[in-house]
């Protein structure tokens, strides 16, 4: 086949009207060849002989999008030194658009012998892995009317995420037609998007979508890696996840659920897992990186180069010291931003990213990328903000353009509502916004992503229906999974008909959503829990590719649904639940001669807290005043946001605790919008005495604005 010199950038392959351009980065190597599939699987190897820095490529004439190809790369098989060439085994490209096929397991993926790990091994592996597809990348972003779908552009303060896997949101969905189930086409289905918009939500955070590996350990025991942090193509959209047969239909599909979703004013957040690779260990297959240039994109142990340094717990590390593989991770990004229009990114195990060396540091290389970076700058980014490395605990701890996820709102608030002493301190902070995580950088409550919840533990049925984890169906005798979960079961252990504790139960999730969805910050809903999603009490459902993860919406739980929905539109309704700046606690002048603090913190009694009711280990009960008049934000249009006030009133403990409304400084009256033992209406005077039932919030307001 002809061969033309081509050109070095950008890497992978790029069309055009005569053929196909493809470039690959290796400094290393000591020969690359790209190699070319026909509809029958034949291959043709065509040698690449132009290098310049250390990028290998050349122009075919002819090839166009729908071209199966991958690469072989030759050089020193020396492990001990860090080098793992093997010109048998196919390599995915790492720009690849598309990616066809899947792996089939055994020896031949494995670029040295079973049992003799230094041994190089060359059985041929083209029959085994995956093929990179050659993409058509023009695609019509314009609506109906003819002009380009906007991206909504939400801003922080008014978003709602909600944390959603792509197959798990839609495969038992009863309206999305069964070949769009479990598939991106289904995801922006109108009856999905419905019940998004229904419950408020501005942004789908979705689980991730890069491509990702079927594990062999996995497969092994009839499991799959449902989760799909296993990641080995950095720009495709995973293949299982489409309607669409089709590689090139699979990116399409993508870029269809994208504009649906923006055409209805929803966000798109991806999670994605630069942290590692699905390469695995030194005892892992080569499928990609570790065979183009292994030394380069991996971070190695010093002075013993056959290992990986591991801050995952997932066998490697990506080497984010070296230019490349860095540069990898920031033409990805802005791949994903520029040509598949998403909005942001959730960054799995952020702090790895962060190390130079050993420690974390918010100076690194990666951070002033995206620092300086005209296009993922301007997104919304979101760190998980640890790692399983030393010193990898960073919550409160990063840049500010970011934001996190707040692991201590996560413990704080499912401590406080089961019923742990010495909690309500904190319980404070976090509902505030965490201005003590926050506010010492600069940074705004918008800085924390809230959640009691995620894809990772209990679901929020769970999580008031099990003590334990009961993780038996993933095939490790119950130690995978978190142990210390801060749950409880209200009394009894699993499913019950003891109807005293399935009220408790349905009233302590509505505590849950109404503390997440009322709190300062952003924030984020894990799916399925406003229907009362269980996992049989699975904490770490990462291999169940089942019903167990599936959500059952014929099953759902509608009063549940029903008050989420509530909520979210109170928050939307009521900018006091959304500020961008923490409180400050001065007085905010009432225009009668009267001012009161733009929050007051109450006893029971309706006496202002002390240090000392704030050290009470026994407390399990507080109020708190939210000033309607005390918001010092602005609107679009620069005027000055005002808003009803509030009063919140919380008893996480075992016993009714009677609560004396304020006197009327406060408002003269007050009237109810959210009470989690399920009273809905009522109207209390100031002064007056209102009983909250245990293990309940009473939402109250005070009407009149105009």
């Amino acid at each position: 086949m002809e061969l033309w010199p081509g050109k070095p950038h950008p890497l992978g392959a790029r069309s055009d009207a005569q053929g196909t351009n493809f470039a690959l980065f290796s400094d290393s190597a000591e020969s690359v060849y790209l190699c070319l599939f026909d509809g029958d699987g034949r291959e043709e190897r065509i040698r690449l002989t132009e290098v310049d820095a250390y990028v290998w490529h050349g122009h075919v004439p002819g090839v166009g999008p729908g071209q199966h190809y991958g690469f072989r790369v030759d050089g020193p098989w020396d492990p001990a030194n860090g080098q793992r060439f093997n010109v048998n085994k196919l390599l995915l490209d790492p720009y690849a658009r598309a990616v066809a096929g899947t792996v089939n397991w055994g020896q031949p993926v494995y670029a040295y012998t079973f049992g003799e790990p230094l041994t190089r091994n060359d059985e041929d592996s083209a029959e085994h892995t995956y093929r990179s597809v050659v993409v058509d990348e023009h695609f019509d972003w314009t609506g109906g009317d003819g002009r380009e779908v906007a991206a909504p552009d939400i801003p922080y303060h008014r978003t709602v995420i909600y944390e959603a896997h792509v197959k798990g949101l839609t495969q038992r969905h009863p309206d999305v037609p069964e070949h769009q189930r479990g598939s991106y086409a289904g995801a922006a289905h109108p009856a999905v998007v419905a019940h998004l918009k229904n419950l408020g939500v501005t942004a789908v955070e979705l689980m991730p979508v890069h491509q990702f590996v079927q594990d062999d350990a996995l497969e092994v025991k009839g499991l799959r890696n449902y989760w799909g942090y296993n990641t080995i193509g950095f720009f495709a959209p995973h293949n299982e996840y489409s309607a669409d047969a089709d590689p090139s239909g699979q990116v399409r599909e993508f870029k269809e659920m994208v504009k649906e979703l923006h055409r209805n004013g929803l966000e798109v957040i991806l999670d994605v897992v630069y942290n590692h690779t699905a390469e695995g260990s030194d005892l892992g297959p080569t499928l990609s990186f570790r065979g183009i240039d292994n030394d380069n994109y991996y971070r190695l142990m010093d002075g013993d180069k056959q290992h990986y340094l591991d801050y995952t717990g997932t066998g490697n590390s990506l080497n984010v010291r070296q230019p490349h593989p860095l540069a990898l991770i920031m033409d990805s990004l802005r791949y994903w931003v520029t040509e598949m229009h998403v909005d942001g990114f959730r960054f799995d195990l952020a702090a790895t990213l962060a190390r130079e060396f050993y420690e974390v540091d918010k100076l690194s290389n990666f951070f002033e990328m995206v620092q300086q970076d005209p296009v993922v700058s301007r997104v919304k980014l979101i760190a998980e903000p640890w790692d399983l490395g030393p010193g990898g605990y960073q919550v409160g701890n990063f840049p500010p353009q970011w934001t996190e996820w707040n692991g201590k709102f996560r413990d704080t608030v499912r401590d406080f509502w089961r019923g742990e002493p010495s909690t309500l301190g904190e319980f404070a902070s976090r509902l505030t916004g965490s201005s003590d995580l926050y506010g010492h950088s600069g940074r705004r409550p918008v800085a924390s992503i809230n959640f009691v919840t995620a894809h990772d533990g209990f679901t929020l049925a769970d999580l008031v229906s099990y003590n334990d984890k009961a993780n038996q169906a993933n095939g490790e005798d119950n130690r995978d999974g978190e142990s210390n979960n801060r749950s409880w079961n209200c009394g009894v252990e699993g499913p019950t008909d003891d109807p005293a504790v399935t009220t408790l139960r349905a009233r302590q999730q509505r505590n849950f959503l109404t503390t997440l969805l009322l709190s300062q910050g952003v924030p984020m809903i894990s799916h399925g829990d406003e229907l009362g999603r269980t996992q049989n009490g699975n904490n770490n459902g990462y291999a169940q590719d089942s019903v167990l993860t599936w959500i059952d919406w014929d099953g759902a739980d509608t009063e549940l649904t029903a008050f989420a929905a509530r909520l979210g539109a109170l928050r939307a309704a009521h900018p006091v639940f959304r500020r961008r700046r923490f409180f400050d606690g001065r007085p905010v002048d009432r225009g009668d001669g009267g001012a009161l603090p733009d929050i007051v913190w109450l006893r029971p009694d309706a006496a202002a807290m002390t240090a000392a009711d704030w050290d009470s280990g026994f407390g399990r009960s507080i109020g708190v005043f939210l000033n309607g008049n005390g918001i010092p934000d602005c609107d679009e249009r620069g005027q000055a946001v005002a808003d009803d006030c509030f009063l919140m009133l919380f008893n996480a403990g075992d016993d009714a605790v009677d609560f004396t409304l304020p006197d009327a400084g406060y408002a003269d009256a007050w009237v109810v919008e959210v009470h989690t033992d399920g009273v809905s209406a009522g109207e209390f005077a100031a002064g007056q005495v209102v009983p909250v039932a245990p293990r309940s919030t009473l939402v109250l307001r005070a009407p009149g604005r105009d």
